[in-house]
């Protein structure tokens, strides 16, 4: 009979630990993007990829995913030179695994070159992407003088709301 009559107090632990996940809730996300090279027209012949690139930002740690028909078309990384002039005979990087589903992380800032082989560049299987650092969050506007803080008279109701507020969570983990 007693048991029942004990207070259920959550321990401190167990507290910080629910508040430290609720803090990670708040974090801002960051996040790669997946970029579908030709979106639903995918990496093929006679589209234009320069347009497709066109208005879109790559930041390091996004990828470009190619989707194609393996036996025929490629994935390959090339310079500048080489995409030029369609020359797939020497790339830096051939991304092409086999199952034409191929993925090209941009971890690096730099402009990527990327063309298929077997002549399929001549037909417009080309594109160039720059990639760049993620750009630093907004900073926060300044603060004013004579700005409203926290215990300005603009917010004189502000400060026992958040005190009860506390008073409201105190009695109920001592309740519960």
């Amino acid at each position: 009979m007693e048991d029942r009559m004990k207070k259920r107090v959550l321990s401190p632990p167990i507290v910080l630990l629910f508040l430290a996940l609720s803090l990670l809730l708040l974090l801002p996300e960051a996040s790669a993007t997946k970029f579908n090279v030709g979106d639903n027209k995918f990496w093929n012949p006679n589209i234009n990829y320069t347009e497709w690139a066109k208005g879109k930002h790559f930041y390091l740690g996004d990828w470009l995913y190619f989707v194609y028909d393996r036996n025929q078309a490629s994935v390959l990384e090339v310079n500048k030179t080489d995409y030029e002039t369609c020359n797939s005979d020497h790339p830096i990087t051939n991304w092409t695994r086999g199952a034409g589903r191929d993925v090209v992380p941009l971890n690096v800032t730099k402009t990527y070159y990327i063309i298929s082989g077997k002549g399929f560049c001549f037909s417009g299987m080309k594109v160039a992407v720059h990639v760049e650092k993620l750009p630093p969050p907004p900073k926060a506007a300044p603060v004013k003088s004579g700005a409203p803080t926290l215990f300005s008279t603009g917010h004189i109701l502000l400060t026992p709301v958040v005190f009860a507020v506390g008073a409201a969570w105190d009695a109920f983990i001592h309740f519960w």
